[in-house]
């Protein structure tokens, strides 16, 4: 058996002609996630969440949790604790209505970003304010980079126009521009890119790897082709480059891999 066909058959490992060197790759399609319809709740889990587990999908790095989550009108997630976990919340669809104990209330729409430090412990609901739109959104869970932090919230809202073709840094442990801060050496980015148009991701930190999901669209990373809700955990790299096939929405989420 020759080495071409031996590389063949680890499809994890590709080159990476930007940095001549391998970069390790993962590829999560659509169609492996897992699934949950509570009726009210209809979910998608990225890594294994509830009573879904998959044990080569607990986290990727630092992310733990990347849920997709249509929510009916009306309806929502009661009062539940969370503790030590950055959450971080983004509307692609409808609105969700915040509360918790720490004083906090308010409404997230398409464009806004929510981030919630649960640190030491924190009491929160989310519901949907509507009474006959649902609402879809990403829910994100990032291990902090340390324990017992004092419980935080912030929102903020992002010009869907600063994405265009570039890429829009929503949330970062990094403190670079106006990003929401979240207590892990981690960035979350948003882009929209027109047909046939490319970007390169160079990672904030050493170490880092990146967990492409695509909104919408078609792209292609390297050789690998991603379509709507397919997902590229990519490592030991310092950067990569997106291309768009058709009109594309991705989520860029870098996180420490240990």
């Amino acid at each position: 058996m020759n080495l071409y066909f031996l590389l063949n058959l680890v499809p994890v490992i590709l080159y990476n002609n930007i940095n001549s060197k391998a970069m390790k790759t993962i590829f999560h399609p659509a169609s492996d996630r897992g699934h949950a319809d509570h009726g009210w709740l209809n979910a998608h889990h990225s890594f294994s969440f509830a009573s879904w587990y998959d044990p080569a999908k607990v986290h990727f790095g630092m992310l733990r949790v990347l849920n997709d989550d249509i929510v009916a009108g009306g309806q929502g997630f009661g009062t539940h604790p969370h503790n030590d976990m950055e959450i971080i919340t983004i509307i692609l669809e409808g609105a969700l209505e915040h509360r918790d104990n720490m004083g906090n209330g308010s409404i997230i729409r398409p464009g806004d970003v929510q981030v919630m430090s649960a640190g030491t412990g924190v009491l929160h609901s989310e519901f949907n304010p509507s009474p006959t739109e649902k609402t879809n959104l990403f829910q994100l869970w990032v291990f902090p980079k340390e324990n017992g932090i004092a419980p935080r919230y912030d929102q903020k809202t992002f010009d869907p126009n600063e994405r265009k073709n570039k890429i829009q840094l929503v949330a970062s442990g990094f403190k670079k521009n106006d990003e929401l801060y979240i207590h892990q050496d981690a960035a979350l980015s948003l882009s929209q890119l027109d047909a046939g148009k490319s970007l390169e991701y160079t990672m904030n930190k050493e170490g880092n790897g990146a967990y492409i999901m695509v909104i919408k669209g078609k792209l292609k990373i390297d050789e690998q082709e991603l379509g709507r809700r397919d997902a590229l955990g990519l490592w030991e790299t310092q950067k990569f480059e997106i291309h768009a096939e058709e009109p594309s929405e991705i989520l860029i989420v870098e996180v420490p891999m240990k």
